[in-house]
């Protein structure tokens, strides 16, 4: 398992690079999105809010929306490095 160690260290590596947020918020943020129902607008709302105030920028009321309406319909890439 030591190999999935490396690899996660270097998941949360590049997120911290590209972001400036550190792994202890990344690993809270994760465990919050888990614990809340993504088809829920008011849930989604929330953590786009939090993320926003995380990464300093600000997202549109227009934006907000199409960011609810892709995770609704189930539009979100689902690998990570894709996103990266």
């Amino acid at each position: 398992m030591i190999g999935g160690f490396k690899l996660k260290e270097n998941l949360f590596h590049k997120i911290e690079k590209k972001t400036n947020i550190n792994k202890e918020t990344i690993i809270a943020l994760a465990n919050k999105l888990q614990k809340n129902d993504m088809k829920n607008e008011n849930s989604i709302r929330e953590i786009i809010q939090d993320i926003s105030k995380l990464t300093g920028k600000e997202v549109s009321k227009e934006q907000e929306q199409k960011i609810i309406e892709a995770i609704q319909k189930d539009k979100v890439p689902k690998n990570i490095d894709n996103m990266l």
